[in-house]
Parts: structure tokens; sequence; C-alpha cells
């Protein structure tokens, strides 16, 4: 690397390829461009609000984060892909991960990255936000009883919501419905 050559850390930030924001206390702090454009906000207007304002639902916002503070004390960083809400209402699947600056605070300052995956993952059904999550976890492929657990659900539950998703999208085996879900056909 020629030594005359400042890294500018901002400008960095600023044009990276992927929507990234740090936060503190799912609070954003500072957004770059990507973020904003792929939720359809100005960065301004994104700066110091909750994480809250990304997601379908309050409930899926606090569950979300229930979920993340295990994995964080656990891995230090977090990973996953789920429906998340644009600006104007819209739906998309989004690939998000982050990391905690302090291991310690997992939900403290941190972080994040989003990488909007609509266009392999369309959301082509009306889901509630409990199929939303169950949909989320079993793209990862969790199972029923996995599911139960990591959302204090029975697995009776579980399978019932599993089986909302199957008949919403035409789906005839859990096989199939993952595929679905991730945008693959058969």
């Amino acid at each position: 690397m020629n030594a005359s050559y400042a890294i500018d850390y901002e400008m960095i930030f600023q044009h990276a390829p992927v929507g990234m924001c740090i936060s503190v206390d799912r609070v954003i702090q500072s957004c770059n461009d990507a973020l904003a454009a792929m939720f359809g906000y100005a960065r301004a207007q994104l700066d110091g609000q909750s994480f809250a304002v990304l997601y379908p639902t309050m409930d899926e916002f606090l569950r979300t984060g229930d979920r993340i503070i295990p994995i964080m004390n656990t891995k230090g960083r977090y990973s996953d892909e789920r429906i998340m809400r644009r600006g104007n209402g819209e739906l998309f699947w989004c690939h998000v991960t982050g990391r905690a600056l302090d291991p310690q605070q997992p939900l403290g300052a941190g972080v994040w990255t989003f990488e909007d995956v609509s266009e392999k993952r369309p959301v082509t059904a009306e889901l509630t936000p409990r199929e939303r999550e169950i949909a989320a976890l079993l793209v990862e492929g969790k199972t029923s009883k996995i599911i139960a657990r990591e959302t204090d659900l029975s697995p009776r539950t579980v399978e019932m919501h599993r089986a909302k998703l199957m008949r919403k999208f035409s789906a005839s085996t859990s096989s199939e419905l993952v595929h679905k879900l991730v945008g693959v056909t058969r």
C-alpha cells in the first residue's frame, strides 16, 4: 500500500456495498447511504432511531432482541435472514449480521450490516409476525423442537405454524417449504 495514501474510514463506511450502521442499545448512531436507501429513508431520518422502525412489528423487534442475546454471548456475533420493513411498509428478506464492540454487552455498542436478499427470496405470501419468525428459523435449518425452545412455544404450536406456512406456500413437504421460502424452485 502506498504510504502517502491516508485511509478515510468514514468514506469507506459511507460507500460500503452493503447497509451498515453503528448502534448502541439497538439505537442507530450512524448509518451509511446503502442502509438508508435499502429501507427507503434519508440517513438523517435513521440516525438516532431505534432498530424497531426497521421491523414489521414491535413484537418481532422485541423477540429478535431476546433471541440475539444468548447467541452473541456464545459466539460474539449474530447473523440471520429475516423479514424486515421498508419505510413505505413493504416487507422484504434481509440478511443481518452484527458484532458487539464489548462482548459483555451483546446489545450495547455494535456494528451491523444489512443486505437486501429480496431478489433471490421475495416475500410472496401474507404472513403473520409469528409465521415470519418461524419461517426465518426454518430457513436456518432448525427443527420444530429447537424453534419451540427458542421461541418459548410448544412444539405442537410450532408444527401448527409450519402447517399454515405449508398451505400458504402450497408446499407438500417441509423441505419443499424451505425451498420455497429461500426462493429455490423445484
